[in-house]
């Protein structure tokens, strides 16, 4: 087997086990700081928004400095550092016995983890042009797979043994993935460590990554980052809401996040392929396009199982556009620079990240849970303005050429 294909197919392993161990435990994050003390509900929709924003914060701040150490010292590199820390800071969030003590350990993890960043990049730079879109399709794949397979299985186990011993768990899945990186993936060492010469060459190659259609992209990729954030952190508060109890939503929790993780998975391995055969920013405009009314719809629906559904529905419309778009940002990037690309494009889905919630505290504390479900369709349709904008740039790169 060709030695890109057993990196990439090592790697969709090794995202899969670190994906589920943040499964195991971060979508049940609501419920563990109820463990930890936090009863007051409008008390309680502030820290799970804190929760989610921190790590987002923190990460969109350093991926760019690990964006650039990857171009210079590897990749590889990188996946471990990520996936070491990422171990370490899961098992000691599980001995959390405040909710201080948590919130540092969720800063922390933004800063030394991106596993799923580390990775892209790596694929990205070892991989033949002509299959970019298939390799960063089966990694998306995993990413979701993993969050897919971890909440579900992950609900099933706090319910019986508790919230600590999941996080034991994800830290243990995590050095799993950690110990398969360091056996069985090798770099191309042509692939790193260069440096542009001159100033005028390093200016050009800057101008490359950053160029009006890279920037578009970038743009489009924050309002889908946003749409889709938003409310999955409050998932957990609206299914409590709509059961009326504890008892049962953290399984029902996790048969949710579980769905949509599989729904992303699976139009990664399928939609993405087209993105080899067709115009990637066109196809990625159509999937969008349909993203809308699916998102109207989630503001009607009153019954878990109809949200559900819809909900599932838009993380496959969604979950085909982010690798298409991604893909060809790559495209229009020097394979020396993309360690730099995916450090901006991880800096713009932490921005999303920690926006989404601070937007779904802010609309939950003064309107309820349900009112956060309109900006969806908002942010979407903000999305679809930018790809409609990047279609116009990529034509007129396309004459160029």
């Amino acid at each position: 087997m060709e030695r890109w294909k057993v990196n990439l197919y090592t790697l969709w392993v090794t995202q899969v086990f670190s994906l589920m161990g943040f499964g195991f435990c971060i979508p049940f994050v609501p419920f563990f700081l109820q463990d930890l003390g936090v009863s007051d509900p409008v008390q309680l929709s502030y820290y799970v928004g804190l929760s989610s924003t921190l790590p987002a914060a923190t990460m969109a701040v350093a991926a760019p400095v690990w964006g650039i150490a990857s171009d210079r010292y590897g990749r590889k590199m990188m996946i471990m550092r990520a996936m070491f820390f990422a171990a370490v800071l899961l098992a000691l969030m599980g001995l959390s016995q405040s909710v201080f003590q948590f919130m540092v350990l969720r800063a922390l993890q933004g800063i030394f983890t991106g596993t799923v960043t580390a990775s892209m990049s790596f694929v990205s730079a070892n991989t033949p042009e002509n299959r970019i879109s298939y390799a960063l399709g089966l990694m998306t794949s995993s990413n979701f797979l993993g969050y897919s397979i971890g909440p579900f299985i992950g609900g099933m186990i706090a319910e019986l043994l508790g919230y600590r011993i999941c996080f034991a768990i994800g830290g243990g899945l995590m050095t799993v993935g950690f110990l398969l990186v360091v056996f069985l993936v090798k770099e191309d060492k042509n692939t790193y460590g260069y440096r542009i010469r001159s100033e005028e060459e390093s200016k050009g190659k800057r101008i490359q990554v950053l160029s009006p259609f890279i920037i578009i992209v970038l743009l489009s990729l924050l309002f889908q980052r946003i749409s889709r954030s938003v409310f999955v952190p409050f998932i957990p508060l609206y299914v409590q809401e709509t059961l009326g109890t504890m008892v049962g939503a953290t399984t029902y929790t996790g048969i949710i996040s579980g769905a949509t993780g599989f729904a992303t998975a699976l139009a990664a391995l399928t939609i993405t392929r087209l993105g080899d055969q067709h115009d990637k920013v066109k196809l990625a405009f159509k999937l969008t396009l349909l993203a809308v009314p699916v998102t109207v719809l989630l503001i009607f629906f009153r019954s878990l199982l109809g949200f559900s559904m819809v909900f599932t529905i838009y993380f496959f419309l969604a979950g085909g556009t982010e690798p298409i778009l991604t893909s060809a940002a790559s495209e229009r990037t020097p394979p020396a620079m993309r360690g730099v690309l995916f450090g901006l494009l991880c800096t713009v889905s932490s921005l999303g990240a920690m926006v989404a919630p601070m937007i779904g505290s802010s609309i939950s504390v003064g309107f309820g849970l349900r009112a956060i479900l309109i900006t969806i369709p908002l942010f979407t349709i903000s999305q679809l303005i930018c790809l409609n904008k990047s279609r116009k740039l990529g034509q007129i790169d396309n004459k160029k050429e």
